[in-house]
């Protein structure tokens, strides 16, 4: 996810400003350190939607989550940052500068989002831990502080702290086109003067002022005056109004703004977009939308490359493998039924992925999907939940594994099980791929609809689920109304758009090139591998396999719920490792099974044939309950891991459970009531 901020209407000249030093070290000294031990180490701090995580990707070349709610950032991130300067700016009289000589490696590490140093959530205090909870000599050398020149004196609250503190550290000035277009401009040296540190002007968006800051960095790294001290008191309100006192000063001495800040463009869409009755409204259609258009758009690219992989590519490794002599062997069994048949199934979705990645990527980084939190503030609440609780439950729709880990910016410990347990319930990507092949095999140009429709039911589940648990093992839970900063609308750049897909297109691929293709492997050894005597490994029916029989024995389970054929429960079982691979197994079943009547047909039309025969001629509803199944129960072992790490083996254990019950009495619900329709 990708931090706001808001683009320039003109190019920014972006500048330097700082207190000068007295004395200037040799250019080498420092020069050509790798980011070994001793290298020097520089850590980000700031708070969310300042651009912090933007920044380290521009440095470091690092692909770290970016996006504009607390929370994104969990862990600590490292990376390198490769700084340069030229030889002419060498100031040593006693040696030619080598320009190949004049690289520092510097360690850089990317703090947990923080307003400030006084932690209300774990990732708070992880940032505080690293900052002041260590000895001295393992501090950082220097703390870059972003700060959001729209709102500076926001911003200035941790600076403040860090002062106090004594921590040599650098100002980076972000957002500075924001503050602009609301009429305030900053003095960058009179904000350094009375900061008592560098500040440097930057917009990491599009990588400007990153020469500025390196330059910056280099000159005050492990030499750098820390600011004045503010004066020692022991009374906490006497600290805070010299904190406030200090702020208010500094904003008065540095920046100017009309007397009457004027209404912004956002402040004039929020009215709508966040509006009690309308904005929910209108949240639902921007993700109809989103969802309609991805069907409507990849339909076409996904039936290109399903038809090479069936036809080309299983053509060309079978005549390959002629070839070599391994034809009729298990070994092309493995390659052509198995890795063809069931990965190159699922790279058919890499075009409707990279879509609605890149759809997500642009209402993020314009700023839209940060008010689905103000949106849905109420209705959290409702299920004893903070505002801000919505946050990982956004970023499980992409995945939920890091959703789960995002659950550490909530102070409470019920709150992050409460809310640990409801994440698997959002409708992560993965399920995505198997809910437009039903789309599209049952309900045709309407596949946007019911796709969208498994969203709307993932939200619904999430909240009746919450009320549950609320009122059964929560009952005294409450919580606090929601505080967010809300970036400012923006135009979305393309470089960040392209980089947020690609990184998120990635992860899916290195899913299908990892876990897939070693559940794949497993599938197609489970589906040649005999139970009957007399048959050969490899050759025997798929329904005689050791595969085909376990399906069997629970096969019966799901006649209520109208999809009680092997073919299709199967999948489900397989679909515990990774939601993906439902379909994997899908295709590597239909593959090898033996056609009924002579001619293979699409893998759309054997599973329709399937659940057409399954549900006693009501298909729709069959499907309808297997999608409702595929969302609610247990996402993947990936999940299952993080939930172990985050809220221990019990809770875990109980969330299966009730994921698995949950899953089984929708099902069984959808069927029968739908049925009684179609």
């Amino acid at each position: 996810m990708t931090f706001t901020e808001q683009s320039a209407a003109r190019p920014l000249d972006l500048v330097v400003a700082g207190p000068t030093l007295s004395v200037k070290a040799c250019c080498h000294s420092g020069g050509g350190v790798g980011a070994g031990p001793d290298a020097p180490v520089v850590a980000l701090v700031g708070a969310p939607n300042t651009g912090k995580s933007t920044l380290f990707n521009a440095l470091t070349g690092s692909r770290v989550t970016m996006g504009n709610w607390p929370g994104t950032t969990v862990e600590v991130s490292r990376g390198i940052w490769k700084t340069t300067r030229d030889a002419a700016s060498c100031t040593c009289d006693e040696c030619d500068c080598d320009p190949s000589e004049q690289r520092l490696d510097i360690t850089l590490i990317d703090l947990p989002g923080a307003y400030s140093l006084d932690p209300h959530s774990p990732d708070e205090a992880l940032t505080r831990e690293l900052l002041l909870g260590v000895p001295d000599d393992e501090r950082p050398d220097l703390c870059v502080v972003a700060c959001d020149a729209s709102r500076l004196a926001n911003s200035l609250y941790l600076v403040a702290q860090l002062r106090e503190r004594g921590l040599p550290m650098l100002v980076a000035l972000t957002m500075l086109d924001v503050a602009a277009k609301n009429g305030i401009t900053v003095d960058l040296a009179a904000l350094s003067t009375a900061l008592g540190c560098p500040v440097v002007g930057i917009d990491p968006r599009r990588r400007a002022g990153l020469e500025a800051l390196a330059a910056e960095v280099r000159e005050h790294i492990g030499r750098a005056p820390a600011p004045r001290p503010a004066p020692a008191t022991a009374d906490p309100l006497e600290l805070d109004d010299d904190r406030f006192g200090w702020i208010a000063e500094a904003v008065r001495t540095s920046t100017s703004s009309p007397a009457e800040q004027p209404r912004t463009f956002s402040d004039r869409v929020d009215r709508w977009v966040t509006a009690p009755v309308l904005g929910p409204v209108i949240f639902l259609a921007v993700m109809w939308l989103v969802f309609q258009v991805t069907t409507a758009v990849a339909a076409p690219l996904q039936g290109f490359l399903d038809d090479a992989f069936a036809g080309p590519v299983s053509d060309g490794a079978t005549v390959l493998l002629g070839r070599l002599g391994l034809a009729g062997t298990w070994v092309e069994g493995l390659v052509v039924s198995g890795l063809i048949a069931g990965v190159g199934m699922l790279l058919t979705f890499v075009p409707l992925m990279t879509l609605m990645f890149m759809l997500l990527a642009l209402l993020e980084d314009s700023g839209y999907l940060a008010r689905a939190a103000v949106v849905t503030d109420r209705l959290m609440r409702s299920i004893g939940l903070p505002g801000r609780a919505f946050l990982p439950l956004i970023v499980g729709f992409g995945c939920n594994v890091p959703a789960i880990s995002a659950t550490r910016i909530l102070p409470s410990s019920r709150q992050r099980i409460l809310t640990a347990l409801l994440v698997p319930f959002t409708s992560c990507t993965a399920r995505l791929t198997v809910f437009v092949m039903l789309g599209s095999v049952f309900f045709g140009p309407y596949a946007g609809t019911a796709v969208f429709a498994m969203y709307v039911v993932s939200i619904h589940l999430v909240v009746l689920a919450g009320l549950v648990l609320r009122r059964t093992l929560w009952r005294t839970m409450g919580a606090e109304p929601l505080i967010i900063d809300l970036p400012a609308y923006q135009v979305p750049t393309v470089r960040l758009t392209a980089s947020v897909t690609w990184v998120r297109l990635q992860g899916f691929l290195k899913t299908a090139s990892g876990i897939i293709v070693a559940t794949v492997c497993a599938v197609w050894l489970l589906q040649s591998i005999p139970t009957t005597p007399g048959q050969a490994f490899g050759e025997v029916p798929v329904a005689d396999s050791a595969y085909g029989v376990a399906a069997q024995a629970i096969t019966p389970v799901f006649a209520p719920a109208g999809f009680a054929k092997w073919e299709t429960t199967s999948a489900l079982v397989v679909g515990f490792v990774a939601k993906e691979a439902v379909i994997s197994a899908w295709a590597q079943t239909y593959a090898i099974d033996e056609p009924v009547d002579g001619t293979p047909g699409t893998l759309g039309e054997r599973v329709r044939a399937d659940f057409e025969e399954s549900s006693g001629g009501h298909p729709i509803p069959a499907a309808l309950a297997f999608m409702v199944f595929l969302l609610a129960y247990t996402p993947c072992v990936a999940t299952l891991a993080a939930q172990w790490r985050e809220i221990g083996p019990r809770w875990t254990l109980f969330g299966v459970g009730m994921q698995l019950v949950t899953a089984w009495v929708l099902a069984v619900a959808v069927f029968q009531i739908g049925r009684l329709f179609w």
